[in-house]
């Protein structure tokens, strides 16, 4: 069917599917995408489809840049050339879906776009056909400004048409089939694994589905295929890798969905060495394929999980700057500083960071300073100015000239630097300094955003003790296996072992973790002895797997990768909620689609579920 031109009046706004009936059924083919046409193609005929990115007019001439996901193309509508198609164009508003028929044309000189990929050329319309009609958008498409979040996610359908948005799916697609492709060449099989399952303890709470056909039982979406890819091992699968959807319901927030996908990947007959050298080539491979940032060091670093907390207060350490963290706890522990003096004490420890150049910071950004770490924790922030008269300090009258002078060598402190102090229970010391610190690396533009700075953080603690139980916990997951050499311990001082965990960080954020894994049913029992099960429930919540392990497991290891938080660092935005095609808000509701909501009595009837609201509060 030949297209024909709508009739558009000049001043509609919105379209009126009664009365607008003119577009084609059948429009033109699409000859090209409005990110395809260069210099090469002038003279071509050719068929656009898209949607109205900008209307200008301009001395009666009209552009419009069309759009689709490829890019944009500037289609010229002269009414010298075509009255018809000028006319119609004069109805066209942004969003409008249009077919345009044309020939390629270079710009004029001194119009072309250095900064569009097909800047160099324009299409001289000869027909346009409405495709559909658009009502006006909440938000700008075509406008880089900044759109309220709620709204972006409630029409996400349109925020997907904005260039961050596609750049970000794009990317996304990109990446992981290019992991996809790597692993497949390494002679790895991707399996998926049931999202129906049952629930386990593994670090958070799990979602839970009714059986209807099993009234009173309940499957649970998995936190991760954990259990199932140890069973592939056993199985012979000695290569898995899948793109794992995972599920856990914990608190949102910018780095964290309730709902999640993982590259998870899991190998037989290997070390901590061949699982971290398969994920680091990857992650090279894909990071230098599609983006300009610098790997900051290859291969990657290796820190232990002591060294990093002592240097940088966290074990995610951004490694793109230095202000490292230095104790002074044996320094200045017995001044006559009561603060000090009281943290260590109470088994509290002191340390310290110095912000080069920054003596001269006015009182107002001191305290602006202090507040920040009160909101991290701090009961307060003792700083120290070492001015060009001298260091100025609330402090330096209660410890002396000589502590003083110690103080600034042992921080490798000079003049024009502040110094930064806190001293509590060492947890809430490294927190506040690990979280001035990332704040000041950002403040001082330390932190470039064209690095990525990855690490590996090994040698983590196999357990730690969980008071409110009076037992031991994991730090990683229960299926961790711990050193060799520190087996013994378990008997005498379990939280003296160390595991055989490995974390991967970027720029300060973990962006996957993982171990080698216990493989003996011996070692896995006595694991949840200590962390509190009976036999009993052992068997009831691990008794799949241990009964696995005793028909030749191999030795294994695996790694899980955070896929939201990896595309979300190589497009540099600040949530992964921008990484997402479709994610829940900060409070873990689907604006778009309205979840969770309420369902009907009868299929609650169905499921055996009744519903208990807890009781308003006051």
């Amino acid at each position: 069917m030949e297209a024909r031109t709508p009739m558009i009046n000049a001043d509609q706004t919105q379209f009126n599917p009664a009365t607008d009936l003119s577009w084609s059924v059948m429009p033109a083919k699409r000859t090209h995408t409005c990110g395809d046409l260069r210099a090469s193609d002038t003279g071509n005929e050719v068929v656009l489809h898209g949607w109205v990115h900008r209307r200008r007019d301009h001395g009666g001439v009209i552009f419009i840049d069309l759009r689709d996901r490829y890019g944009l193309t500037q289609v010229t509508f002269d009414p010298n050339r075509n009255p018809d198609g000028h006319s119609s164009a004069e109805g066209l508003r942004n969003e409008y879906v249009i077919c345009v028929q044309g020939t390629v044309a270079g710009r004029p000189s001194g119009t072309t776009n250095p900064n569009l990929a097909t800047g160099d050329i324009e299409v001289i319309a000869t027909t346009v056909t409405l495709l559909n009609a658009a009502k006006t958008p909440p938000f700008y498409i075509n406008d880089d400004a900044s759109v309220d979040e709620g709204l972006r996610m409630k029409f996400r359908y349109l925020d997907l048409r904005r260039t961050a948005m596609r750049d970000a799916v794009s990317l996304r697609h990109r990446v992981i089939k290019r992991m996809r492709d790597v692993l497949d060449r390494q002679g790895f099989l991707e399996i998926e694994t049931p999202i129906l399952t049952a629930s386990t303890p593994e670090g958070a709470r799990d979602f839970l589905v009714p059986a209807r056909l099993h009234p009173g039982e309940f499957y649970a979406l998995p936190q991760a295929p954990q259990q199932f890819k140890q069973l592939l091992m056993v199985g012979g699968m000695d290569r898995y890798f899948q793109v794992a959807r995972c599920f856990r319901d914990e608190d949102t927030r910018s780095d964290r969905q309730p709902e999640f996908t993982q590259l998870d990947l899991e190998m037989a007959f290997v070390d901590e060495t061949d699982v971290t050298g398969t994920i680091e080539a990857l992650l090279i491979e894909c990071i230098e394929a599609y983006t300009s940032k610098r790997i900051l060091s290859k291969p990657f670093p290796r820190i232990s999980y002591v060294d990093a907390m002592s240097r940088y207060g966290c074990d995610r350490p951004d490694l793109r700057f230095g202000l490292e963290l230095t104790d002074l706890t044996s320094l200045l522990g017995t001044s006559g500083f009561s603060v000090f003096r009281g943290a260590v004490e109470t088994g509290g420890i002191i340390k310290g960071l110095v912000v080069p150049g920054c003596a001269a910071w006015s009182r107002r950004e001191i305290d602006g300073l202090t507040e920040l770490a009160r909101t991290f924790g701090a009961r307060g922030l003792a700083t120290a100015a070492w001015l060009p008269d001298g260091i100025r300090s609330a402090f330096r009258q209660h410890v002396g000239d000589e502590v003083m002078a110690g103080l600034c060598g042992a921080l490798g402190a000079q003049e024009g630097d502040l110094i930064l102090i806190v001293a509590d229970r060492e947890a809430t010391t490294n927190t506040v300094l690990h979280r001035l610190r990332d704040h000041l690396g950002a403040k001082l533009g330390l932190a470039d955003p064209n690095v990525l700075a990855l690490c590996w953080v090994v040698d983590f603690p196999l357990l730690e003790h969980d008071e409110s139980r009076g037992a031991w916990t994991f730090t990683h997951n229960p299926f961790c296996a711990p050193k060799d050499s520190d087996i013994h311990l378990l008997d005498t001082n379990p939280g003296e072992a160390s595991s055989k965990q490995y974390d991967i960080i970027c720029n300060g954020f973990e962006i996957g973790g993982g171990s080698v894994r216990i493989h003996t049913r011996a070692l896995q029992e006595r694991i949840f002895h200590l962390m509190g099960y009976s036999a009993e429930q052992i068997q009831a919540l691990f008794g799949t797997m241990l009964d696995a392990f005793e028909y030749g497991a191999p030795p294994h290891g695996g790694i899980a990768l955070g896929l939201d938080r990896i595309i979300a660092i190589l497009c540099g935005v600040s949530t992964i909620r921008d990484a997402i095609a479709f994610p829940k808000n900060q409070v873990a509701r689907d604006l778009l689609m309205g979840a969770p909501s309420q369902v009907t009595a009868t299929q609650l009837e169905e499921l055996s579920v009744r519903v208990a609201l807890p009781p308003a509060s006051v």
